[in-house]
């Protein structure tokens, strides 16, 4: 008889639980018993198992009775994750490497039938999971994984690409053993890009809306939710895919995060280390789709898109559930998945840009085209966006189309690289004032922000003329603490409070 015990982790949302693998050989009729709670990928895992050992020439004790049990027998285990660790604690139950030798490791990765060791979803919240509760254990992943959970500081990371490979590591003494150079922690670079690769091109290759990409400007600064309000073809998708360039480089801790969120769908790649999430969903997307959903559940492309841009174009044609979905994160920044068997929490804190025509068919306002729509529907049209929802987006902007005078004659204006490092300016100076963005500022440290008594009754005549909300008030004076950074002015004085105030006026 023999029996070994392996650690690995299984993956919960974005915590990384530690699962330890027990393996008993026992004499009897052969068999091969997996139990644990374990999902049907999991259960599968015996078949893998046994043809990698055999086919890396390796013995596999056919002729006992296996049990193996994943622990906490509580806790759900999906995916090919735990195939590495059960080979492992087989080949430790039956001899084939010490007991000793498993000390100070956790395994993971899925199996070919072959031997091969292939990517795992989650590795760096495995890795995540290790630095939080400061565990000096180290993990030995696939090749394919190995690279992103070697981002995380001060995590030792062994990258494997065939069974074989551990194996010669963990026994020595086999004839083939590993040099000790071979089996040495992977070394990735994880310093944080200074400039943005997203695709979304330049801010000056935009004739006119000059007024429009001032709005940019604040958003990005200040973190602020921006809305935009056009005619088709005025250029509402161009603008606002240019916001993701001008926002500031992501701090270790969020990048850490975000990649984390990533890696549950699939290994990050480096080319993707430190780049701020740029999600941009079709309309038809459904409600699991955008906020998440699934057994277990995973993030939705609201959670896809934390620390980044979540752009939602054609806002009405949304469904209104997918919709009044996102009113519980603008507000928190989190998303609560609450299943029937599952709860799970996933970060939130996107960054929305949404663009909508005034109409349903588009030309409200204007001459020529004229536009068809009844005011009924115009009125359903815009009603598809709550008041709640309306409350809650920071920004409403209008574009209006451009004549053909300056849209082929106008000159360039300024390039998204000048427009960001004014972005970055104000994002740092918010930064040492109060240790986060104006989008964030909290009840207590808006009552600490300095605001001339010119500003402070501008603000209360608009609220009390336009019967806003204490929300949308608040919301207001966070935009106008945002302009007061751009223009690096110690207190938000009027003109500050007048052009936050103009930012709110569609349907106010």
């Amino acid at each position: 008889m023999g029996f070994a015990a392996v650690h690995s982790r299984a993956v919960w949302g974005l915590q990384s639980p530690r699962v330890t693998v027990e393996v008993h050989l026992a004499n009897g009729l052969p068999s091969f018993g997996l139990v644990g709670l374990a999902e049907t990928e999991v259960r599968e895992a015996r078949e893998r198992v046994r043809s990698a050992i055999l086919n890396s020439g390796l013995a596999f004790p056919s002729n006992q009775r296996i049990t193996v049990n994943l622990a906490p027998a509580d806790l759900p285990k999906e995916s090919g994750r735990f195939d590495l660790p059960i080979a492992v604690g087989i080949l430790a139950a039956s001899g084939a490497v010490p007991i000793e030798a498993l000390t100070g490791y956790e395994f993971a990765g899925e199996l070919s039938l072959s031997g091969e060791l292939r990517p795992v979803r989650g590795a760096l919240a495995m890795a995540q999971a290790l630095h939080q509760e400061g565990s000096t254990a180290a993990l030995v992943l696939p090749a394919g994984s190995a690279q992103e959970a070697a981002l995380v500081p001060g995590t030792r990371v062994y990258s494997v690409k065939q069974l074989q490979e551990v194996l010669q590591a963990l026994a020595p003494t086999a004839s083939t053993a590993l040099t000790a150079q071979a089996w040495q922690p992977l070394q990735v670079q994880t310093d944080l890009p200074q400039e943005s690769q997203v695709a979304t091109g330049d801010l000056q290759d935009i004739k006119g809306h000059a007024g429009v990409k001032r709005a940019l400007e604040v958003a990005a600064a200040g973190g602020h939710s921006l809305l935009l309000v056009g005619p088709p073809g005025a250029g509402k998708s161009m603008l606002a895919q240019r916001l993701a360039g001008l926002l500031p480089p992501l701090r270790l801790e969020h990048a850490l995060q975000t990649a984390a969120i990533h890696s549950i769908y699939g290994p990050v790649g480096l080319a993707q280390w430190g780049q701020r999430p740029y999600r941009h969903p079709h309309h038809s997307a459904s409600l699991a789709a955008l906020v998440g959903g699934g057994a277990p559940p995973r993030p939705g492309e609201i959670s896809l898109a934390h620390h980044g841009v979540l752009f939602l174009d054609e806002l009405p044609e949304f469904s209104r559930a997918a919709l009044e979905a996102l009113r519980e994160p603008l507000e928190t920044g989190f998303i609560n998945l609450a299943r029937a068997r599952h709860h799970v929490e996933y970060p939130a804190a996107f960054q929305l840009v949404a663009a909508m025509n005034p109409c349903p068919c588009g030309y409200l306002g204007m001459q020529k085209p004229s536009c068809r729509c009844s005011p009924v529907q115009v009125a359903r049209y815009q009603g598809r966006i709550s008041g709640p929802l309306w409350d809650r987006i920071d920004m409403q902007v209008s574009v209006n189309a451009l004549s053909p005078e300056v849209l082929l004659h106008a000159p360039p204006g300024e390039p998204t690289s000048v427009v960001k490092a004014r972005c970055m300016a104000a994002h740092e100076r918010a930064w040492r004032r109060q240790g986060c963005r104006n989008k964030d500022l909290a009840q207590a440290q808006l009552q600490a922000l300095l605001l001339s008594s010119e500003a402070s009754r501008l603000l209360a005549n608009a609220a009390e003329q336009r019967a806003w909300s204490a929300r949308a008030t608040h919301r207001v004076l966070r935009l106008a603490q945002t302009i007061a950074d751009l223009a690096q002015a110690q207190e938000i004085g009027q003109m500050h409070m007048a052009e936050a105030l103009q930012y709110r006026s569609f349907l106010a």
